[in-house]
């Protein structure tokens, strides 16, 4: 049987669940939703090395997550587009609900 080829929006929104499955990723959301910040002062609020902090980026932004503006040469994230609160909200009250679900 041939493999079908997936429509573009669903490649797209399944490499978007693949990032957010990502601890880090969801931490720095999380961080995000409350202000733009620096590479480093996310580092030093979740408490990881900078240089996962930046890898974590790096992936977030080929997915359209966040973004950046420069000043003075630090680069400050905030989240691309307010939706994906949304999303996550709704992501974290399933969670809650089936935790809570006896089978």
């Amino acid at each position: 049987m041939a493999k079908r080829k997936m429509l573009e929006t669903q490649y797209r929104a399944s490499r978007l669940c693949r990032v957010l499955g990502n601890p880090t990723a969801y931490q720095i959301v999380v961080q995000l939703r409350r202000s733009s910040m620096t590479p480093t002062q996310l580092s030093k609020r979740i408490g990881l090395s900078l240089k996962t902090i930046s890898s974590t980026l790096r992936h977030m932004r080929e997915v359209n997550i966040v973004r950046y503006e420069t000043k003075n040469k630090n680069k400050i994230y905030s989240l691309k587009d307010d939706s994906l609160m949304h999303v996550l909200n709704t992501i974290e009250h399933f969670v809650d609900t089936m935790r809570s679900k006896k089978w």
